[in-house]
């Protein structure tokens, strides 16, 4: 019989200790709750010009990989709904070339619903001269807009002041839009690889800002050398698409006017949309692809590249 004890006594600790680690292990395996993650999506029209309308969730995919998202809300950004904090950033490097194409812009900024609240701003050194705060009185923000100096006033790198702006910009429930006139080049890194232009990325992904660009050729002899010309095009090409807004050329010069351009940014603004959907958090903060799709006819779903997801709780 004491034979007998020894291995019994081991089988009930060992079986006490298999249940008082077991709720432990439970809740660690236990995969996090669903977070509820809001993104602006532009609708634009395949062909054509007229972009069609979505009116129901249901008419909305969201996959990460190929898992598919549960999509919660389809929200149309009019109305009542479509408060937007719209700033402009004007280059000081693009100096007199802007001179004729402010008209354009203060048509622009006078046609933009009353929803709209208005920013004027210029880069200079790494830092942006704030011409006229967030308004809803358009007059103002139309008067704040004056010719850029010049090549002598650039200095560094347009991306560190957009990223200083985004680091600054205070939360609202209103969407948020930054239209950039410059020539995208950057002195401070001239190579395919910009760690400040990804740096402008990751806070405009994290901030649900969309970044659109108007290609200005700046002053100077950079502006009629080809392959400089070429890389600020492309870092504006990427900051555009990774963001979810667009980038507008007409070849290597300043476009002869802006009105094209600003008819089209401000279709592009009158037809978004906000998709809630729900996604599990991981340990750590985290930038997930999201993949949409419709079935609605000519509808092409433009997003951010990646969406920002906060860690689990």
């Amino acid at each position: 019989m004491r034979g007998m004890t020894i291995p019994w006594l081991a089988a009930g600790i060992a079986w006490l200790a298999l249940g008082a680690l077991s709720p432990v292990s439970a809740a660690q395996q236990t995969p996090p709750q669903p977070l509820a993650i809001s993104v602006v999506v532009t609708v634009k029209p395949k062909h054509g010009k007229d972009a069609p309308e979505i009116n129901h969730s249901e008419d909305i995919r969201a996959f990460e990989g190929l898992e598919r998202l549960t999509v919660t809300a389809w929200t149309p950004l009019q109305g009542n709904q479509a408060n937007l904090e719209l700033l402009i950033l004007l280059d000081e490097a693009t100096g007199s070339s802007l001179a004729n194409k402010l008209v354009d812009v203060r048509k622009f900024i006078g046609g933009q619903p009353p929803t709209t609240t208005i920013a004027v701003g210029y880069i200079e050194s790494g830092a942006v001269r704030m011409a006229q705060n967030f308004t809803t009185d358009h007059i103002a923000a139309s008067q704040a807009l004056r010719v850029p100096q010049g090549a002598g006033a650039a200095g560094t790198s347009p991306y560190v002041s957009v990223t200083n702006v985004l680091k600054r910009w205070r939360g609202s429930n209103s969407r948020h839009a930054i239209l950039l006139v410059t020539d995208g080049m950057d002195p401070l890194q001239r190579g395919v690889v910009d760690t400040y232009l990804d740096e402008t990325i990751a806070l405009a992904e994290q901030a649900n800002t969309q970044v659109s660009a108007i290609y200005a050729a700046r002053n100077g002899l950079a502006s009629r050398i080809a392959r400089m010309v070429d890389q600020g095009q492309n870092n504006l090409s990427n900051l555009a698409a990774a963001t979810g807004g667009d980038a507008y050329f007409q070849g290597h010069a300043t476009p002869v006017s802006f009105a094209p351009t600003l008819d089209e940014f401000g279709a592009r603004l009158a037809h978004q949309y906000l998709l809630t959907f729900s996604i599990r958090p991981q340990k750590k903060p985290s930038y997930r692809h999201i993949r949409l799709e419709t079935e609605v006819p000519n509808a092409d779903l433009v997003v951010a590249d990646h969406v920002f997801v906060p860690a689990a709780e």
